[in-house]
């Protein structure tokens, strides 16, 4: 079954004879005769009735009406560009359509099943709409009963707009106009021939240290190269092709230039090897930021800012090391607080029982002998490996001759990739939300959020703060279980 298509002899249409394409120059309807022409060839002169009966002969879809924009100038969708499964799903949708307009499932009363026309299905007694809406009823109620055969028969959600829309694309295109454009057959895709692949890697490679630049700039600089490389007869795909395939090749290029060279420059080292970390001191995160909480200096009690610098566990997020600092931190308070981490932390005289070492496997008792004293619940080792960012005081001499010393490796994190040390990022956001909100003196995440006058809130000095940080570490962070880590088999 073909869907009739009406001819539009009208001049400036084009019809496909015996494959060649002719265009109407001229109709005279009121004697029946027809003037086709085509470039370097003489016009034909012919009728109507010639045209009808000629055993080869198709308007083309390049100037029929009735197309979508889209399909005009290809090869029209017919039955055969279906995958064969999907032929009979096609052919029982247009059964529907028929019952619904004729009341028969064959569209021929001569040939109707048994019990057909089915009483809400016939045209003397319903209306088209109302035979519609039976057939959705009657579709939804399919579904409920079988849904595994309603989804194979992609009946499952058919509505009365779905019904239309079947009728009025089986009756511009036939049968297959019933069919979803998913099940026809994929396009041919695109070729790029090598030299513009050489090209297109060129220019991706000339332009990922300069600024952004759109698709268009880049199609420009395309051309170019082609042009200066391999001359004008080297043809170049359009725009939209180049767009696509600069997507698939190299990505969305929606990101900001600096993260993008970011990105490449570390995709251009990558081993492709993930650093598992397996066991406590494997990986120690080292980072420092400005404490949002105003406190009072020693000497005069003015109001100033501290930098907080923490070390985190990576395996065991335990904070295993901090410290305060008045002015901005040095290498000389790193290699101190790399010395935390390797030695216990002693007791405090307002220190319950319930801080004390109370880790299995070690007793108490044998820490305490090398100590001289009791020691707090807080983790401590010789780190392997120290994770920093790249900040100058991690660039000296003296932190390397650190590094020797105590047998660690210190390497920093990779250029704009947060996720290095995504730990104790999280860990200075869950400080700040647990302990440093609640505090006179709280800043605010930013202007907007900050109060007042939050220098005269301040009250805690740098040694008040630093116990408290302290306490609040062995006391709260050490024994609290975290969501993304606790184990799910809770009693």
């Amino acid at each position: 079954m073909t869907a009739a298509v009406a001819w539009d002899l009208s001049p400036g249409n084009e019809f496909v004879v015996n494959g060649v394409p002719w265009t109407v120059e001229a109709f005279q309807p009121q004697v029946g005769k027809v003037v086709l022409v085509r470039p370097e060839h003489e016009a034909w002169k012919t009728s109507v009735r010639q045209l009808m009966h000629h055993p080869n002969i198709r308007p083309s879809t390049r100037t029929r009406k009735d197309l979508p924009a889209a399909s005009r100038g290809r090869q029209p969708k017919g039955v055969l560009d279906l995958p064969p499964s999907k032929r009979p799903l096609v052919m029982l949708r247009v059964d529907h359509l028929r019952e619904v307009e004729t009341g028969f499932r064959s569209g021929d009363p001569l040939n109707a099943l048994p019990g057909e026309p089915k009483p809400q299905y016939d045209p003397n007694s319903t209306t088209l709409t109302e035979r519609r809406h039976a057939k959705v009823r009657e579709l939804r109620q399919d579904t409920i009963r079988n849904p595994d055969l309603a989804a194979a028969h992609c009946l499952d959600k058919v509505s009365y707009r779905t019904l239309i829309r079947w009728d009025l694309d089986r009756r511009r295109f036939g049968p297959v106009g019933c069919a979803d454009d998913r099940w026809l057959r994929e396009a041919t895709g695109r070729q790029i021939s090598a030299a513009v692949r050489e090209v297109i890697f060129a220019v991706r490679h000339e332009t990922l240290h300069r600024s952004k630049l759109t698709a268009k700039d880049r199609e420009r600089l395309i051309h170019q190269y082609v042009r200066e490389e391999f001359g004008k007869d080297e043809p170049v795909p359009s725009y939209e092709t180049l767009r696509v395939v600069w997507k698939e090749w190299f990505g969305s290029t929606g990101a900001r230039q600096r993260f993008a060279v970011s990105a490449a420059r570390a995709q251009a080292v990558a081993t492709g090897r993930h650093v598992v970390v397996s066991r406590p001191g494997q990986v120690v995160a080292l980072d420092t930021t400005v404490l949002p909480v105003k406190v009072r200096e020693q000497v005069f009690g003015d109001p100033v800012s501290v930098h907080l610098t923490l070390a985190l566990d990576v395996y065991t997020h335990s904070i295993v090391a901090f410290r305060l600092t008045l002015v901005s931190d040095t290498s000389v308070d790193v290699a101190m607080i790399l010395r935390d981490v390797m030695m216990p932390l002693p007791m405090r005289p307002d220190w319950g029982e319930e801080m004390e070492w109370a880790y299995p496997g070690v007793p108490g008792s044998v820490i305490a002998e090398f100590t001289d004293g009791k020691v707090a619940g807080l983790p401590f080792f010789a780190p392997e490996t120290v994770t920093t960012d790249h900040g100058s005081v991690y660039k000296n001499h003296h932190l390397i001759e650190v590094q020797r010393v105590i047998g660690a490796t210190i390497r920093p994190s990779r250029v704009l990739r947060p996720p290095d040390k995504q730990a104790v990022e999280r860990a200075f956001g869950a400080i700040q939300s647990l302990l440093f909100r609640i505090l006179p003196g709280y800043q605010g995440v930013d202007s907007s959020d900050r109060g007042i006058d939050p220098e005269s809130d301040a009250c805690i000095t740098v040694a008040e703060m630093e116990h408290l940080i302290a306490t609040w570490v062995v006391r709260t962070w050490q024994n609290r279980r975290f969501g993304s880590y606790y184990s799910s088999c809770r009693s």
